[in-house]
C-alpha cells in the first residue's frame, strides 16, 4: 500500500516513518510537514493510505481530508481524544492517540490493509458485485453462494466493520465487503450515504423526523458529516 505521512511535528514524523519501515505491506511515498505539501504529493501518484495529523497550522488534517475529491483510507493521529467522533464521522479507518506504541500502529495498519485487500480483490471467488453500476441487479457473495439482488428492491445497507447487511423487504443478505466499496458500486441517483454505518435507497424513505429517517420499521440516524449532502438531496427532490 502506498502511504504518506502528514504531521507538522518532526519527532512524530520520524516515529511514523520508523513504524512504516517495519511494516512489510506499507510503502512510504512522502513525508509532509503540512496539508499543502500533502496535496502536492497526492497529485503526483495514487496514495492508498494517509497517516494524517489533525491539528496543524493553516490547514488541519480534517480540512485537508474533506477537500479531497478522491479519498484514500485515512488513519488520523492526534494528541487529543476530543477529535475521535469527528474523525470516525469522516469514515476514518482508525484513530491513533499520541503517544502510541508500534503494536497499536500495526493494529491500525493491518485494518487498513484488510480493507485495501477487500476493495481491490479481482478474483472471481471474491468479487462482490458487478462492475456495471447501470444494471438493475447485482451479484454478491453470501457464504459459499452467489446471490442475485435486484437493486430496486434494496431498502438500506448497514455496515458492520468488514461486512455489510443488504436489507430487502423482511430479510437481509450478509456479505464480506466494506460499506465504502458498496457505495461506489451503487447508482448515485438512487442511493445516498447518510451515516458512517448506513446507505439508504432514496425511494424507500417513508418518513423523515429531524435527524432520523424511517424506512418501514427501521429508524436510521443521519450523521453530522452527511447532513448537508442529505439536505441538498431533499431540496433537489423538492
Amino acid at each position: 500500500m502506498n502511504c504518506i505521512i502528514v504531521d507538522d511535528e518532526p519527532l512524530a514524523r520520524d516515529l511514523l516513518e520508523d513504524f512504516v519501515s517495519k511494516t512489510p505491506f506499507l510503502k512510504l511515498k512522502a513525508l509532509c510537514k503540512s496539508g499543502f505539501e500533502a496535496m502536492e504529493a497526492l497529485q503526483k501518484e495514487k496514495i492508498d493510505l494517509l497517516f494524517l495529523d489533525i491539528q496543524m497550522p493553516d490547514l488541519s488534517g480534517i480540512q485537508l481530508f474533506q477537500s479531497l475529491s478522491e479519498k484514500p483510507q485515512v488513519i488520523f493521529t492526534t494528541a487529543y481524544h476530543d477529535y475521535a467522533v469527528e474523525g470516525f464521522e469522516l469514515d476514518a479507518t482508525d484513530y491513533l492517540v499520541k503517544p502510541f506504541a508500534f503494536e497499536r500502529f500495526l493494529k491500525a495498519a493491518n485494518k487498513a490493509f484488510r480493507i485495501y485487500h477487500i476493495n481491490n480483490t479481482k478474483t472471481d471467488s471474491l468479487k462482490q458485485i458487478s462492475e456495471d453500476t447501470n444494471k438493475d441487479f447485482m451479484f454478491i457473495k453470501e457464504g459459499t453462494s452467489t446471490v442475485r439482488i435486484n437493486v430496486d428492491e434494496i431498502l438500506y445497507i448497514e455496515g458492520l466493520k468488514d461486512y455489510i447487511k443488504v436489507f430487502i423487504k423482511d430479510k437481509f443478505h450478509l456479505t464480506l465487503m466494506t460499506l465504502k466499496a458498496m457505495e461506489a458500486k451503487l447508482p448515485k441517483d438512487k442511493f445516498i450515504r447518510v451515516h458512517r454505518s448506513y446507505i439508504i435507497a432514496v425511494s424507500k424513505i417513508d418518513t423523515i423526523e429531524r435527524n432520523r429517517i424511517i424506512i418501514g420499521e427501521k429508524w436510521i440516524p443521519v450523521g453530522d458529516y452527511y447532513k448537508e449532502g442529505f439536505q441538498e438531496l431533499l431540496e433537489r427532490l423538492g
